[in-house]
């Protein structure tokens, strides 16, 4: 248990902090006279958010293989897996900046922006863009570090980028007045120094070896290396499906019922910033018993974050069910939208107990390089989450649309749980290394 919390903690606080960059940007550009700002940081981070959630999988599908080689002991195989994961993002990230002026036009175009809003968002767009390289490289880097047992790094590298990027964005806008250029520059800023200090922590405390570019570009080792990333960036494409089509089918109820939905959603936010530090601390552990082959740890890891999960999930209901109306209270004075809300707040005090088992075996089977079985539960849950608000929705509404999505989350931790008793023999470890 103590090391389930020395990996989740540091998670934890780093998922808590993530958000701080959009926040401080939309403060900033709320003081800079002219609600074009705020609308075009809202669509910019959109955009950026949208672009860099596609290549999580650099991150994921790191820290598996690098938690498994850690726990065989194997030097040169968490070596290979960062300088692999590194040359992929770096060359996606070059990509994008190549291909940066038709990306901006194809992401506007889809998210129907136009007007000033549109030129001062390309602007954004065009300056934050020269970062994704550092961003991306920065998923590796965080995949490798959990998956050689080190939450702590990333949490401070997170830290360091939210503090550089306060301090250069207030500078850049107000002391050299940029404007939201000087907001844009000073979040590339950051987002370089971030990349810097990361690869600075992975050379000076682990000091990996340089394999030969043969053995990083070896067919086998990629052929692998991909096999996972491509499962979880296909199971990213059902993920973002579901998430773009609930705020499409809350938009098209009104402005007032997409707010209602958006306020509500905050509560799976949050819960899900505490549920992924505990999914990072699966990954590192189970990827690393079972590069160990340690059947027992394995299965007692499991059930330790099982329980762990059931009793956060148990926590958050009982938070959301005393002070879940305060917590809307909170988030906006509009009547409107808290009085809409609680129509449909039971859905979303939910969420906890039916949510908490998609979250811990998703780290499970992360850190078992198991991605298809992932990939497999995903595209069913989403199936469901379709059919169900084709059924509900033109009956139910926006109830039918909460009742979809928590059968979403609810089939996928079900899913996963089935497909597990594969590790409920000793015979796995020895068939998988």
């Amino acid at each position: 248990m103590r090391a389930i919390l020395a990996l989740s903690v540091p998670a934890i606080v780093t998922n808590i902090t993530t958000p701080v960059l959009g926040i401080t940007d939309i403060a900033i550009a709320g003081h800079l006279g002219n609600t074009v700002f705020i609308a075009a940081i809202a669509i910019g981070s959109s955009m950026f958010n949208l672009l860099y959630w596609m290549f999580g999988f650099l991150r994921m599908g790191s820290s598996g293989l690098t938690a498994q080689a850690f726990g065989a002991g194997d030097d040169k195989g968490f070596s290979l897996v960062l300088w692999r994961s590194m040359l992929i993002a770096l060359c996606i990230g070059c990509a994008m900046i190549i291909l940066r002026t038709p990306l901006c036009r194809l992401m506007l175009y889809c998210m129907d922006v136009s007007g000033e809003t549109y030129s001062v968002a390309a602007s954004y767009f065009e300056i934050c863009i020269w970062g994704s390289p550092a961003v991306l490289g920065t998923f590796a880097l965080t995949g490798w570090f959990v998956g050689m047992q080190n939450s702590r790094i990333t949490m401070w590298v997170s830290l360091t980028i939210d503090i550089v990027n306060i301090i250069l964005s207030l500078t850049f806008v107000f002391a050299a007045g940029m404007k939201l250029n000087g907001l844009a520059t000073g979040t590339l800023c950051a987002q370089w120094v971030g990349f810097v200090i990361g690869v600075i922590f992975c050379m000076r405390k682990y000091r990996p070896s340089v394999p030969a570019w043969r053995e990083i570009i070896e067919w086998s080792g990629l052929k692998r290396f991909f096999s996972v990333n491509v499962d979880i960036f296909l199971r990213t494409l059902c993920l973002v499906s579901v998430t773009m089509w609930f705020t499409r089918a809350g938009a098209s109820q009104g402005d007032t019922m997409l707010a209602v939905n958006a306020l509500l959603m905050q509560m799976f936010t949050v819960f899900s910033f505490f549920m992924d530090g505990f999914a990072f601390s699966g990954e590192a552990l189970c990827g690393r018993f079972k590069g160990a082959g340690d059947y027992s740890c394995f299965k007692q890891t499991v059930r330790l974050l099982l329980v762990t999960g059931g009793c956060l999930a148990t926590l958050f209901t009982a938070i959301y069910t005393v002070t879940g109306t305060g917590f809307l209270n909170l988030l906006t004075d509009d009547l409107t939208v808290v009085n809409g809300a609680k129509d449909y707040f039971w859905w979303a005090v939910s969420i906890p107990a039916v949510g908490f088992m998609a979250f811990t075996w998703d780290g499970i089977f992360i850190g078992a390089t198991e991605t298809r079985s992932m990939l497999a539960s995903m595209a069913l849950a989403t199936a469901v989450f379709f059919c169900v608000y084709s059924a509900a929705f033109p009956s139910m509404r926006n109830h039918g649309l909460w009742l979809a999505f928590i059968c979403y989350l609810a089939v996928r931790g079900a899913v996963l749980a089935i497909m597990s008793r594969k590790y409920n023999r000793p015979g796995y470890f020895c068939s998988s290394r």
